[in-house]
């Protein structure tokens, strides 16, 4: 069988792993179509490599065959969703960026305006990518998760004091 240039997974072609998740199922092509609500044809392209599916098809077919479509990282652990909580928003009713670290109630210094004796928001986040990695450094020590359960206390990025946290980033990106 002539495999065309189809997608791959993971350095996996996409026809070899619905063609192996199919035959896993025991499933003739057209089983396979039939409980994915796609057609014979579309199943057959898709196992020579000469159509890449859609990801709800993809998901139709894998969920026919009880396969799941999921995302792990390197070491092989599942990746979840981000967390979206309700009501928490600037005032324009925006979310904050997904890549920031939200903080509920920032106490006094958790917040850019602080110096200037402005009221502080109910929630707010570090923009400062240096700072906020050296605080999730510091929770995971404080927890002492195994990874850091022997390790040294995290130490201030160099060159910087507490309450630095505010300071512009050394490549010219903004602190607050």
């Amino acid at each position: 069988m002539s495999e065309g240039k189809g997608f791959e997974l993971s350095g996996y072609p996409l026809s070899g792993i619905v063609r192996r998740v199919r035959r896993a199922a025991d499933f003739s092509q057209r089983e396979l179509a039939k409980h994915a609500h796609v057609s014979p044809s579309a199943i057959a392209q898709i196992e020579t490599g000469a159509v890449t599916p859609s990801l709800p098809n993809l998901q139709r077919i894998l969920n026919a065959a009880n396969y799941r479509l999921a995302v792990v990282d390197v070491d092989g652990h599942l990746v979840v969703p981000l967390e979206v909580w309700q009501d928490v928003a600037d005032g324009a009713g925006r979310r904050y960026p997904a890549h920031l670290d939200t903080i509920l109630d920032p106490v006094f210094g958790d917040w850019w305006a602080d110096g200037f004796g402005l009221a502080r928001p109910p929630e707010t986040f570090r923009r400062n990518r240096t700072y906020r990695d050296y605080e999730r450094r510091r929770s995971q020590w404080e927890v002492r998760s195994s990874k850091f359960r022997h390790a040294p206390h995290p130490q201030l990025p160099r060159g910087w004091q507490p309450g630095d946290q505010w300071r512009a980033e050394p490549d010219g990106g903004d602190a607050a």
